[in-house]
């Protein structure tokens, strides 16, 4: 048999202990562990704080009669007073990313009409506008959405997005002033 032949041997198993099963080497970086449970008190205060935005912004939206505005902001005042360390959290993401994503909207709209299709083509845009900008907010890809499938008047909507933007935020501000022990939010302003 020539050295080029030579074929090695696979490595012994490694020694274990009768009874037990060894687990596949991929299992223990999939097997990670959700984080713990926030305290009730945690959990009860962003419920409350969240539906008080969302009631708030329910009746200014009805006042001025644009209520399109609750699916992305909902999504927005939960990642703000559920994560408020994460980039996306930050006021300058919900902010900028919610405009951005109006804008293309309105382009989108301008440029190919309300459909499903070209909802779908706002939505990715936006993603790549705000990608763009360092502003990653995923819930403004639906603002761009709600855009192009219900066409509300700009002169209406962008201030109320805008005011209702802020709200959220300054919601998110205040709720963590509130619970001392609650990490601070925002992480930066800008």
């Amino acid at each position: 048999m020539s050295t080029d032949e030579i074929i090695e041997a696979p490595p012994a198993p490694a020694q274990q202990r009768p009874g037990t099963r060894q687990r596949p080497r991929l299992l223990p970086r999939l097997a990670g562990r959700a984080p713990a449970p926030p305290p009730a008190g945690t959990a009860l205060h962003n419920i409350s704080a969240v539906t008080a935005v969302l009631l708030a912004l329910v009746a200014v939206g009805s006042v001025v009669h644009e209520p399109v505005l609750i699916p992305p902001l909902a999504a927005s005042a939960a990642i703000v007073h559920s994560v408020p360390l994460l980039p996306l959290a930050q006021p300058r993401s919900v902010i900028a990313g919610h405009l951005l994503c109006a804008g293309v909207g309105y382009a989108i709209l301008a440029a190919l009409g309300s459909a499903p299709w070209a909802a779908a083509l706002a939505a990715g845009i936006g993603l790549a506008v705000m990608t763009a900008a360092r502003t990653p907010h995923s819930p403004a890809c639906a603002t761009a959405v709600v855009i192009v499938l219900h066409h509300p008047r700009p002169a209406t909507f962008v201030p109320l997005l805008a005011g209702a933007v802020v709200v959220v935020v300054l919601a998110g501000w205040a709720a963590s002033c509130a619970r001392p022990a609650a990490p601070r939010y925002p992480a930066y302003w800008w």
